[in-house]
């Protein structure tokens, strides 16, 4: 896969994963796991990226005596993802058009 292109999706799964609830570095992994592997190392690169990029906040609350980092979408990141959903509704288009040989031949 191209890696703009993945790390473009990368960057709307660690959005999406935070898009309901604020959440932390671990709990992030945990959430997109199911779906896809991602390291730690790759999503505090992205996180970062993210929080450079405007799409996220972060914040530290105490817990067991350390402090957490949390992350909280912002507007901008909202925005994000909905420009994936519309941008993937054409690549589904683009996908159909490439693969309609491989179905008429079958």
């Amino acid at each position: 896969m191209d890696i703009q292109l993945k790390r473009g999706l990368l960057d709307v799964c660690v959005l999406a994963s935070i898009q309901s609830e604020d959440s932390y570095g671990y709990k992030i992994i945990r959430d997109i796991r199911p779906y896809l592997e991602m390291s730690e190392s790759t999503l505090y690169t992205i996180l970062k990226r993210l929080e450079t990029g405007g799409m996220l906040t972060v914040f530290s609350i105490e817990h067991e005596g350390r402090l957490r980092k949390y992350y909280h979408i912002t507007d901008r990141g909202i925005d994000r993802i909905k420009e994936f959903k519309n941008d993937w509704q054409e690549m589904i288009s683009i996908y159909r058009f490439i693969t309609r040989e491989d179905n008429d031949h079958e």
